[in-house]
């Protein structure tokens, strides 16, 4: 909680500065959104998974190391979400993902909240400036509810048997487009501090 805290202090005279220093002739509206990166592989997770009683569960596995990576943004003020499938990942990856996600309503100052990964380093990369990093506080994963959307994804991924990567990121695909709605990322993501921030200086 302290480190809530923390943050909570610091994020709601960010927002307020922000908002003061608003250029409205270059950005018509503000979201928040949280930002993370997660690993998918071929080898099988294996998972509970419901059978009639009395018989035994079979999950065929397979033991492989090919991964790829989602990069996610999703805002619990209106769902709106910018995801990336990336083979990897480093600074020059995450600079990428930046330069893709403020494309993406160009109009809109995106405060874009992040953890302390080595490579979400700012220090010798372009941010465009309709992009506002914040860095939770270290070793603080329970306070990015992107961290949940991985999870609801991952509940559907177990005891799957994918035998490539196309195979692997076509369900990716689908799955997102099928089941990441922008109702079902406000659930998943809100947060009433985060919301209550937001909106006291917006």
């Amino acid at each position: 909680m302290s480190r809530l805290l923390k943050l909570l202090k610091k994020l709601p005279k960010l927002l307020a500065d922000l908002r003061m220093s608003l250029d409205k002739n270059k950005f018509s509206s503000v979201n928040m959104y949280f930002q993370d990166e997660s690993r998918f592989g071929l080898m099988t997770h294996v998972g509970r998974c419901l059978t009639a009683k009395g018989v035994k569960p079979v999950v065929t596995y397979q033991h492989a190391f090919k991964n790829t990576y989602l990069y996610g943004s999703f805002s619990p003020i209106n769902g709106d979400a910018f995801i990336l499938e990336i083979d990897g990942v480093d600074t020059k990856i995450f600079e990428a993902y930046l330069q893709g996600f403020s494309k993406q309503k160009p109009e809109e100052l995106k405060i874009l909240i992040i953890d302390n990964a080595g490579f979400h380093s700012t220090k010798n990369i372009s941010v465009p400036e309709n992009i506002i990093l914040v860095n939770i506080p270290p070793y603080s994963p329970e306070l990015n509810p992107a961290e949940k959307i991985w999870h609801y994804i991952k509940s559907r991924y177990k005891n799957h048997l994918f035998g490539n990567m196309e195979n692997l990121k076509n369900w990716l695909y689908q799955d997102i487009v099928q089941n990441l709605t922008p109702e079902r990322i406000m659930s998943i993501t809100n947060n009433k501090f985060y919301y209550n921030a937001f909106f006291s200086a917006f």
